[in-house]
């Protein structure tokens, strides 16, 4: 029985691939959304082929399992898969993948509640540091502006998700850039970026020794902030949002004599002060549509036995 090792080789040529032409193509950088798509459509289908090699592994180990994965399968759909000719490996491989997958859930329960805990102390200090009037709800607003001496702003998400920023970053925004500033930040909100970045924080902590997982988490923290800076610019244009992100990042040095650990910033602002130059919209489609046949792959070559004995 073939079938689980060709799933977890194609998991790992996914896994070694993917990662080297996705940092190798020019076009992820102007189309974050489309290439935030495309890593999603490559983790799922490597956590697929580890998932459906498990599963026929297991049912290749033990009658109880292949009762219940092929309860509905013909027998000749059975005899297809060879599960009575495997080998010792069965047993093994199934329990060390069913392992993974738990950890893969314990990563993702602990990333979880690691931020439900950080966004709940995050908002004890709110509260300290801009206390409710009298006759005020808890978290009645979603604008907070914090006295402060450094310019800054972000987006707290949860059940009553607000926005913050500092009384320093509204003396040195004006108008429009302020407007910008509010947009990049809505548009982590309303696409919901968070959870991208704690799914791949659980992934990339929970397995630091497999890089696409490492390139997935930093590749997600990249490419969310690339994609606000579109939300924005479309809204209030790119000149705008450039000087925004100048104005909110000057004070702390990002822009240099020497390497910082936001070196991100000043390639955004330069990326905004360039023209577009967006790929043609069937481009985009055919892109999408690509990676979303590749989640599928793995699915095909599991049913691959099983289509052969129905033909």
């Amino acid at each position: 029985m073939m079938v689980p090792v060709a799933l977890l080789m194609l998991g790992a040529l996914t896994a070694a691939l993917a990662p080297r032409l996705l940092a190798r193509a020019d076009w992820p950088d102007r189309e974050p959304v489309v290439a935030l798509w495309v890593w999603q459509c490559v983790v799922a289908a490597v956590l697929l082929c580890c998932a459906l090699s498990m599963t026929l592994s297991a049912a290749a180990a033990w009658q109880a399992v292949r009762g219940h994965v092929f309860a509905t399968a013909p027998r000749t759909v059975v005899d297809a898969y060879a599960l009575g000719a495997a080998g010792p490996w069965a047993a093994p491989t199934a329990v060390l993948l069913a392992s993974g997958g738990l950890w893969t859930l314990a990563m993702l329960v602990r990333e979880v509640v690691r931020t439900r805990a950080r966004r709940r102390t995050r908002r004890d200090e709110l509260l300290v540091r801009a206390p409710l009037l009298p006759g005020e709800q808890r978290m009645s607003g979603r604008l907070v502006v914090l006295e402060g001496e450094r310019s800054d702003a972000w987006w707290l998400p949860g059940t009553a998700p607000q926005l913050v920023i500092t009384t320093a970053a509204l003396r040195r925004l004006k108008g429009r850039q302020l407007d910008a500033l509010l947009a990049h930040e809505q548009g982590h909100a309303q696409a919901r970026h968070d959870w991208l970045l704690h799914c791949s924080a659980a992934l990339a902590s929970g397995f630091p020794q497999i890089p696409v997982f490492a390139a997935f988490r930093d590749e997600m923290h990249r490419l969310v902030e690339l994609a606000a800076d579109d939300t924005a610019s479309r809204r209030f244009g790119r000149l705008t949002t450039a000087l925004a992100l100048v104005e909110l990042n000057e004070e702390r040095g990002v822009f240099g004599p020497g390497p910082t650990p936001q070196a991100h910033v000043p390639q955004r602002v330069h990326r905004l002060l360039t023209d577009p130059d967006r790929l043609p919209a069937r481009h985009r489609l055919r892109l999408t549509a690509t990676a979303a046949l590749v989640p599928v792959i793995p699915v095909l070559v599991a049913l691959v036995p099983g289509l052969r004995a129905l033909a």
